[in-house]
């Protein structure tokens, strides 16, 4: 049976890529995913903050064309798209960060909704077919912190300024969708827009600030307590790998049947499988061979979702896609990431390398 690494190279192989946000951590390990599958990617997005971050570790500058620019300046996305005349669009970069959110508002509505907006301009300035998965998150629904898991018709919302930008971003792509690139004329403009919407991943390479896993890594490689905000805060974590082949699925299916799969999809953990924050910091402390870590909830801190999850049966019954590693093998997996590095920094790519390999060769066969 053909595996599905075999499958996606089939697609995406020699394909022309336009990655956004490809020098952060999910956007690095998808160039890392796309270079290995053969593909000739056009990064665009901001220096990488640090001369740790994944984007450099894994040599990025070898595996694609890469862009160093604003994408809240129009002029530089459309003439960087009009250039290189991309196959495929894959949109992830982002202002991602929810307590950051509160420091600077404008520029995160900015980046996200009017950064979507410029990025969509230029595909539509493209004269041939163009298929384009726009990422967002799970905190684009209005959340009720209740059980019930949201679908993807559900009501968009949000409290703070990150999920709210979130949230009009997926109004601008709608209103795209409709206005510029509707299904019912896709044979007069070959443009399909489909959208991803996952969070709280979790893997290798990720350092950014007031992040879980990058917190308790901080702590554990200096000896240091762990610091925990939200002790109760339920979240469905996922490894990183999981929403990235779910991406890589939908840019084949509308590569496939455009007209079908133009429209949103989550990609979530399974609907039990889902841990407070207390049990992810135990269970890398476990992994990890040690640590300690303390409760600190300051009474003036930011809002900041208690419960949220996601109902992902049209991913598995429209795409095919299921997540394959639960939480518990997330942490072990990402755990097992870190130390490599610390451990043996030269030998990371290797690393990264097999633990792409290792998820694909568990994957099943496109439908």
């Amino acid at each position: 049976m053909v595996n599905m690494f075999d499958q996606l190279q089939t697609i995406y192989s020699g394909k022309k890529i336009f990655l956004t946000g490809h020098t952060g951590f999910k956007g690095s390990w998808l160039l890392k995913i796309l270079s290995m599958l053969g593909a000739e990617v056009k990064g665009y997005a901001l220096e990488p903050e640090n001369a740790f971050d994944l984007y450099h570790l894994l040599n990025g500058d070898k595996l694609c064309d890469s862009t160093i620019a604003d994408l809240r300046n129009k002029e530089a996305v459309a003439k960087t798209i009009s250039d290189f005349q991309p196959d495929f669009v894959f949109h992830l970069a982002a202002q991602p960060l929810v307590k950051l959110s509160y420091q600077i508002p404008v520029e995160t509505f900015e980046v996200n909704a009017i950064g979507t907006a410029n990025v969509l301009e230029g595909i539509r300035q493209l004269s041939g077919p163009c298929y384009a998965v726009l990422i967002t998150t799970d905190k684009v629904y209005h959340n009720n912190e209740w059980v019930y898991p949201y679908r993807e018709n559900d009501r968009l919302g949000g409290y703070d300024p990150y999920s709210a930008s979130k949230a009009c971003t997926e109004l601008v792509i709608d209103s795209y969708r409709n206005s510029f690139f509707n299904v019912s004329m896709y044979t007069s403009h070959q443009k399909a827009i489909a959208v991803g919407r996952a969070g709280n991943v979790i893997g290798g390479g990720d350092w950014a600030k007031d992040r879980l896993i990058p917190d308790i890594i901080r702590a554990l490689s200096q000896d240091q307590k762990i610091e925990i905000r939200n002790p109760n805060s339920i979240r469905p974590w996922q490894h990183v790998l999981e929403p990235l082949l779910g991406y890589l699925m939908l840019g084949a299916k509308l590569f496939a049947e455009p007209e079908k799969y133009s429209n949103a999809y989550n990609f979530g953990p399974h609907f039990n499988d889902s841990l407070p924050v207390t049990e992810m910091v135990s269970l890398a402390i476990k992994n990890w061979g040690g640590g300690e870590y303390f409760i600190n909830s300051p009474a003036n801190q930011v809002h900041e979702a208690g419960l949220l999850k996601l109902d992902i049966n049209k991913a598995i019954t429209e795409l095919g896609w299921t997540p394959r590693y639960n939480a518990v093998s997330a942490v072990k997996l990402t755990v097992d990431w870190y130390r490599s590095y610390f451990s043996i920094p030269e030998r990371i790519i290797d690393h990264t390398e097999q633990q792409i390999t290792n998820f694909l060769d568990q994957q099943g066969s496109l439908q």
